[in-house]
């Protein structure tokens, strides 16, 4: 299959795209590289544009079978100070990006979503029917966007899967592509810079919450196993399944504190740390249940917190050692 990669020089989407070309489909990025990097799509075909430039995006999808969909801001904090620009790029953009493609002719859509649609859940592990209460505008945004792949279902036979994905983190295996995010909010890469001595400190946002040692728990998934499960989801919808929504996560959690334990024992290197206030809108625990992508895709989030640690690390040191021409940058 030729699949359209929107946001496909990102993080997650480039992995995923060298997942495709792996199980020997086309993969086409397409990418503004506002956010995402050239040198992560390295040998893939690249298209640089807008998603809400119909004419340039029509171009791009002639010949495509199907599309997947991460082009988006996913900043947290970002949205709750900007809402206006995570709804017009999140949901007005991306609903011009989706006309387009529905003006195409292409019918079947794999979406990036986010845990963040449920908000803090009453309940764990997190089904996918638990109520979606987000409370970002980032959660939000990515929920409209689902509600809307729901009403194009129903009125225009489009086929699609929104993937719900807790903590990604890890970087490929092959040394190919990593975590590169300006700024960077995620811990396991803010941790690893510390041991690199890019950071002076590793500050911890809360650790006060009811959970065993008084930080936040959440569930952390490997970006080489969300890429599988994105190749697997295409393979899905070819062959005429159909579900909504699914899960992506390990199906259990680490805390704050024990992931700064494996980043510790993996890099042999003490990290200083300092304690901060929580952040809002942190829940003490986010914990998928995964049985139901495990069920029909036959998907299982296979490696290890220390393997997701190990090559991260190992691309942090790629970053470091690298000549400045080829480096991972972070501009």
């Amino acid at each position: 299959m030729r699949v359209l990669v929107t946001g496909g020089a990102g993080y997650v989407g480039s992995h995923a795209a060298r997942e495709l070309v792996r199980r020997g489909h086309q993969a086409v990025i397409y990418d503004n590289l506002s956010t995402g990097h050239r040198f992560l799509v390295n040998g893939l075909e690249l298209i640089v544009g807008e998603i809400a430039d119909r004419k340039k995006l029509a171009s791009a999808l002639r010949g495509a079978d199907a599309v997947m969909h991460f082009a988006a801001r996913a900043y947290v904090g970002e949205s709750a100070a900007s809402p206006r620009q995570y709804f017009q790029t999140n949901v007005q953009h991306a609903l011009c990006m989706l006309d387009t493609m529905l003006d195409s002719g292409v019918r079947k859509f794999v979406f990036s979503s986010t845990c963040a649609v449920y908000g803090v859940p009453a309940i764990l592990p997190i089904r996918e029917d638990t109520a979606r209460e987000p409370v970002s505008p980032y959660g939000a945004s990515k929920l409209f966007f689902e509600h809307a792949l729901d009403a194009y279902a129903r009125a225009y036979g489009l086929r699609s899967l929104s993937l719900r994905y807790f903590n990604a983190a890890g970087a490929d295996e092959d040394g190919e592509t990593g975590e590169v995010h300006v700024p960077e909010t995620h811990l396991i890469p803010l941790a690893l810079q510390t041991a690199a001595g890019a950071r002076t400190e590793v500050e911890v946002y809360g650790d006060d919450y009811p959970t065993p040692d008084g930080t936040c728990i959440r569930d952390y998934v490997h970006v080489s196993d969300l890429a599988e499960a994105h190749a697997l989801a295409l393979h899905y919808l070819d062959a005429g399944g159909d579900c909504p929504a699914l899960n992506l996560g390990a199906g259990h959690g680490y805390s704050v504190n024990e992931v700064l334990a494996v980043v510790e024992r993996v890099t042999q290197r003490k990290l200083p740390r300092k304690s901060g206030p929580r952040r809002p809108g942190d829940p003490p625990v986010l914990v998928a249940d995964p049985s139901r992508a495990q069920q029909l895709l036959r998907w299982r989030a296979s490696r290890s917190l220390e393997q997701m640690v190990e090559s991260a690390w190992r691309w942090t040191q790629k970053a470091a050692s690298s000549d400045p021409a080829s480096a991972p940058r972070h501009d």
